[in-house]
């Protein structure tokens, strides 16, 4: 089924407004990590969305003008972490810019495959890159999930608003504003 295009006569809503609209939307955060051949690469995304269950398929979004974009469009698999309410530190790490993110205290090894993972996280998903598929000033990477490990019991990291938050009954974890991806 394709979509019908946009009336002509109705404007794009203004990138603030938009940006503002989904700051109220919740999200979980992830960190997305992969090594293309050139060094382990890893950012903080809240993009990820599962796609498919057969097969099992996931998507995230990666800014075009992100540092790790043109590592991404090389890479053949990625990791995908999920991040423990505690983590925050871990997410701005990841969010920052000109920053090892790699370098201590980050606590990271290689899989048997290659690919960079994050030690203590709540869960990590080993993905293979099917699809990347270009939209405005982002890429949609669709992937197959390929491995698991969870660490089943732990609070998510969320992330709304501007905001870092768990889901025990602490109201917020963080009040800084990262760029996330």
């Amino acid at each position: 089924m394709a979509l019908a295009p946009a009336p002509r006569s109705s404007p794009n809503i203004a990138p603030d407004r938009f940006r503002q609209v989904f700051r109220r939307h919740p999200a979980g955060v992830v960190v997305i990590t992969l090594d293309a051949g050139q060094g382990p690469v890893g950012f903080t995304a809240t993009s990820l969305t599962s796609l498919s269950l057969n097969p099992p398929l996931v998507s995230f979004a990666i800014a075009a003008g992100a540092s790790s974009w043109p590592h991404v469009a090389r890479a053949a698999s990625v990791v995908v972490h999920f991040l423990g309410a505690e983590q925050e530190p871990l997410a701005r790490r990841f969010a920052s810019r000109g920053v090892d993110r790699f370098a201590a205290p980050t606590a990271w090894r290689r899989l048997p495959t290659g690919e960079p993972v994050l030690h203590h996280v709540a869960g990590w998903l080993r993905l293979g890159v099917e699809q990347i598929v270009p939209a405005g000033d982002h890429h949609i990477v669709i992937a197959r999930a390929l491995e698991a490990r969870l660490d089943a019991g732990r609070d998510p990291l969320l992330f709304h608003d501007g905001v870092y938050h768990s889901l025990s009954p602490r109201t917020d974890i963080g009040n800084a504003q990262p760029h996330i991806a």
